[in-house]
């Protein structure tokens, strides 16, 4: 039996994976939060997604978390701070061993889920992909990336790989995919939060390369005493690669600034802050740059945590 994939957020991420899943032909729902999001969707007419420069609406069926269908396999692509909250409006429809894939930034989210959810597979994803919403359920594939695929405690991959083949999805099962996470978290606190601070595109950190050799080693030491050596290899060398590559991009988190949408700070630089402290590392600049970043959101009426 053809199992349906739920998709939870039809932001960038998730309007990226559920439009190419739903071209593909897997049977797919995607389900919005309240009925206004599902009557302005309806209104749209489904997803579209702009790839090299041609649009396609994709007519996606949508749903409500109190749907009656039961959930084999949650797609899950919220922001981090919602993620729980919204798996939890739909937990009652989780059928037994049920699967649910954690697209989010950062870490935290991803071991609380995980812990809350025992009797479901719970697989977290490492994205590299490139994505913005330019509307509301509007989607433009940027960039072409990676999806790291990985359990904790679980190395043997699951048998639905070939859905994402099938699908154009790129991607591949690691053994190891919190260095994954781990490796893209201190990535992201390297670039984005200096993205917000300067207001400037990623091209443009290249004018504080000091600030950013400080907060590579700092992070590379955090990595290192959290058994991450991996993911602490050459990080500098692929931060400013990163940066040379995305120049002409702003970062996800100016993107959200800039819209008024709350940011995964708790999920990324306060992560880095946090493991910090339980090592006895002092990282004096990343807990600078936290400090200034949570001014900075403050003064702006966002949340800073």
């Amino acid at each position: 039996m053809t199992v349906t994939w739920h998709v939870l957020g039809a932001g960038s991420l998730g309007g990226l994976w559920a439009t190419r899943l739903f071209r593909a032909g897997m049977p797919l729902r995607i389900v919005l939060r309240n009925s206004g999001r599902l009557a302005d969707y309806h209104a749209a007419g489904g997803l579209s997604l702009t790839e090299d420069g041609v649009t396609n609406l994709y007519p996606v069926p949508a749903e409500l978390p109190d749907a009656a269908a039961p959930i084999r396999r949650l797609l899950v692509a919220c922001k981090a701070y919602d993620a729980e909250a919204a798996i939890a409006e739909v937990a009652p429809r989780l059928s037994k061993g049920s699967e649910i894939l954690l697209l989010q930034n950062g870490l935290g989210s991803q071991q609380a889920i995980a812990a809350r959810w025992p009797e479901s597979r719970c697989v977290f994803v490492s994205s590299t992909e490139g994505a913005y919403r330019q509307a509301d359920f509007q989607i433009v594939h940027a960039g072409q990336g990676q999806n790291w695929l990985g359990e904790p405690n679980h190395r043997n991959p699951p048998p639905w790989l070939d859905k994402l083949v099938a699908a154009g999805i790129p991607h591949d099962w690691t053994a190891d995919i919190l260095a994954k996470l781990w490796r893209k978290l201190a990535l992201n606190c390297a670039i984005n939060p200096l993205t917000v601070l300067h207001d400037c595109r990623n091209g443009e950190l290249l004018i504080h390369r000091e600030q950013l050799h400080t907060l590579c080693n700092e992070l590379r030491e955090i990595l290192t005493a959290c058994n991450q050596g991996d993911a602490a290899r050459g990080l500098e060398e692929e931060v400013l690669r990163v940066i040379e590559a995305t120049a002409n991009n702003y970062s996800s988190m100016h993107q959200d600034v800039r819209s008024g949408r709350r940011t995964e700070i708790s999920f990324l630089l306060g992560q880095a802050c946090q493991a910090a402290r339980q090592h006895g590392l002092m990282a004096v600049e990343l807990h600078k740059l936290l400090e200034q970043l949570q001014t900075f959101l403050h003064r702006h009426g966002l949340p800073a945590d």
